[in-house]
């Protein structure tokens, strides 16, 4: 198939490289052009496990192309993909001013039928209001044609997205058209030859899924954080209550790990855009709002487990972090716990050393030559004579530390783990002050 995607940000780019992998024909437009020249010449802007070599080896097949040119792009494929950003806007809603541009795109030079596949996470009704773009501007054209607008919702996990795309446990269309079903069926057609994972539902339906499915993961996470709270003030240890009930497979391990609260580009972001669909139509999602609540309060715990252990002074001290970005085998920053602490400490005094596999980059867009921080070259460097060490983000080279070694490094015994990735009684018999997530301050050393 001839397939056109509008964007190369992460769902673009991982969407139109994976459908390219298996044989389609994709262009891929973005108004970006140093982005573009740069994907031509096979550098990847994001960091996603196993995606630059996918696409170096599909552009070099001539099957994956870039482009900012629309006529080209609208011109090219029978489906055009909108997979551009909802960024929230200042009331929390998801904005949909890039998806409506595209759809405006797509009206204005689409010179035969073609079907709009809106793939960006978008708040209920945007096909109506896609539909709505691109059949106001062919009147304006005065122009007869035939278009039809499905959704079909992303379910990438970063880190994991190729994983997902390729073996994912659904793929969600949400259509009532016979002819968009057949050509979404061939379109994922080699995704499909071993287990049939297309869904067909109403548009609306399939809207909402994708808010729901994030909400849901997103209120896992707040309730095991509200529990290894409790557990913290009760002498309890919440790695054995999650053990516990993970044991239930009607509730089951993932996404029940206690830690320092969710990032990312998806979680906070649909959870405010759904609680604010739900206000929209005059419902109050009170849940919503009380996960998006205990996700603030958790990026604070952080700060205040350090704060703790030098009893409310942090000034002059040199805090170490492993790790920045949101979460292992990315590099993305947004909304991480990360920020949260940094931008604490430095207004209690402090100064950072910060290491992350892969998230140094970011961290320097975002932050400059901020005097407080000091980006260096590995975990050791991090650690050495800093007064205490924090763990943000739960890379597997993080996970085995001689405790000796560690205590040997820091100028104070302070180990703050916002992952719970240590036995607690293994940092104890090594002299550190352990402070976890949901672990009884009684397991200090």
């Amino acid at each position: 198939m001839k397939i056109t995607i509008f964007g190369t940000g992460y769902v673009g780019l991982v969407t139109g490289t994976c459908l390219a992998d298996v044989g389609h024909d994709v262009l891929c437009m973005d108004v970006d052009a140093d982005k573009v020249a740069r994907l031509e010449a096979g550098e990847v802007p994001i960091y996603e496990p196993g995606l630059e070599g996918m696409v170096q080896a599909n552009v070099a097949e001539g099957r994956l192309r870039f482009t900012t040119d629309p006529v080209a792009a609208v011109g090219f494929g029978t489906l055009q993909f909108i997979a551009v950003g909802t960024p929230p806007d200042e009331d929390g809603s998801a904005d949909l001013q890039y998806v409506l541009a595209v759809a405006e795109t797509i009206g204005r030079h689409m010179a035969d039928s073609k079907v709009i596949v809106d793939k960006s996470t978008v708040p209920v009704g945007t096909a109506d209001r896609v539909h709505e773009t691109v059949a106001g501007v062919l009147a304006e054209r005065g122009a007869s044609l035939d278009f039809e607008v499905c959704s079909n919702p992303e379910f990438l996990k970063e880190g994991a997205a190729i994983e997902d795309f390729t073996h994912g446990a659904r793929i969600i269309v949400g259509t009532e058209s016979d002819r968009v079903k057949a050509l979404m069926h061939e379109c994922y057609g080699p995704y499909i030859r071993l287990q049939e994972k297309l869904m067909f539902m109403d548009v609306r339906a399939a809207e909402l899924t994708k808010y729901a499915a994030n909400a849901m993961l997103a209120t896992k996470i707040s309730f095991m954080n509200e529990i290894a709270n409790l557990a913290e003030r009760l002498g309890a240890d919440v790695e054995q209550v999650r053990r516990g009930i993970g044991s239930d497979p009607r509730i089951g391990y993932h996404f029940i790990y206690p830690g320092c609260g969710y990032g990312g580009s998806c979680f906070p972001k649909d959870v405010q855009a759904l609680a604010r669909t739900a206000s929209d139509v005059d419902y109050t999602a009170e849940l919503l709002g009380a996960v998006e609540a205990v996700n603030q309060r958790q990026k604070q715990t952080l700060f205040t487990k350090l704060s703790r252990a030098f009893d409310g002074d942090l000034n002059g001290k040199t805090i170490a972090l492993w790790g920045l970005a949101f979460k292992p085998n990315t590099d993305d920053m947004r909304d991480a716990p990360s920020r949260t602490l940094m931008e604490a400490l430095w207004a209690a005094g402090a100064r950072v050393k910060a290491y992350d596999p892969e998230a140094m980059g970011e961290c320097r867009r975002l932050y400059g030559e901020h005097d407080g921080l000091e980006l260096v070259g590995d975990r050791t460097e991090a650690v050495d004579g800093a007064d205490a060490l924090v763990i943000c983000t739960e890379w597997k080279s993080f996970r085995s530390v001689d405790f000796a070694w560690l205590k040997s490094k820091l100028s104070l015994p302070v180990v703050v783990d916002g992952r719970n990735l240590f036995d607690p009684e293994a940092v104890k018999a090594a002299g550190l002050l352990y402070y976890a997530v949901g672990r009884s301050d009684s397991l200090q050393g």
